[in-house]
């Protein structure tokens, strides 16, 4: 963990709980050369995701505090199960709690939705439908979101606006509502190799997208019965999205229904965040 994108984060969450004054409660109540040890504790079961960047806050805030991980991004815990162990300056220790618990609740969070999804999923035999996040995650924490449903067992949509040619409500709006127009234009001026997809309401829609060469068409807010038709009318001439109003309850009967994927926005902007709680084992 190493990665330069994720320090900045790192130092800018650090930089606007510490302020110009630093941790004042920390530096009233605790000697300069004071060592302690804390334990990290799961509080619930859960699908863990963040731990390296758990560590590696402690390391921006003091190169000197140990972490010891005793679980992996991706293992499951039980309700009341030890994830970790610190040892080295206590105030270093209380100074990067907070900010290095919000970084793995949050992510924890989402690798556990993520891994009820899945699980909802494979309970269909047989099923090919592969479960997808979105480009709604937490501002700045991209990457670490995306890893973490993957740690919960499901998959990545594009990464964000550079990989991938998505044609949404707003972008038909923009040049008049004609997906012909819209598709002739992106097949004529993206990169070869970048995919196209389009996203549809009706089923009129799906077909001028398939005859207008879409790689991919993304079938938004329609029922499960409209869903079963489109499948019918595209005949594997194009790879089908399901997205908006998708829950994990009505996964399995998507999976039923012979779509390629469907995108869940609640996978990344709507996890709660995980009950894991850092304990300080001992005071000079």
């Amino acid at each position: 963990m190493n990665d330069p994108f994720v320090d900045r984060l790192i130092d800018l969450a650090l930089d606007e709980d510490l302020g110009a004054a630093g941790d004042v409660t920390t530096q009233a109540l605790v000697p300069v050369d004071a060592h302690g040890k804390a334990e990290l504790w799961a509080k619930e079961p859960m699908v863990l995701s963040g731990l390296p960047v758990f560590r590696r806050t402690f390391e921006r805030v003091d190169p000197s505090v140990t972490v010891r991980l005793e679980k992996a991004d991706g293992d499951e815990t039980s309700a009341k199960e030890r994830v970790a162990t610190l040892e080295g300056p206590l105030r270093s220790l209380l100074i990067g709690e907070r900010t290095a618990l919000n970084l793995v609740q949050r992510l924890s969070g989402i690798a556990t939705q993520a891994r009820q999804a899945a699980k909802a999923v494979a309970q269909v035999p047989g099923t090919k439908l592969k479960v997808l996040d979105t480009r709604k995650t937490p501002p700045g924490m991209r990457g670490l979101a995306k890893q973490a449903v993957r740690h919960g067992g499901a998959h990545n949509h594009r990464f964000g606006l550079f990989d991938g040619v998505l044609i949404k409500d707003n972008h038909l709006a923009a040049v008049g509502g004609s997906i012909a127009k819209a598709l002739e234009r992106a097949k004529a001026r993206s990169p070869r190799l970048v995919k196209i997809e389009i996203e549809v309401t009706t089923l009129k829609q799906l077909e001028e997208a398939i005859a207008h060469g879409a790689h991919l068409v993304l079938l938004d807010n329609m029922s499960d019965e409209l869903v079963r038709q489109a499948v019918a009318l595209a005949k594997g001439r194009v790879e089908l999205e399901v997205s908006g109003g998708v829950t994990l309850a009505r996964l399995p009967s998507l999976a039923t229904l012979g779509v390629d994927y469907v995108s869940m926005g609640s996978l990344t902007h709507s996890a709660r965040a995980m009950d894991l709680s850092l304990e300080i084992l001992n005071s000079p």
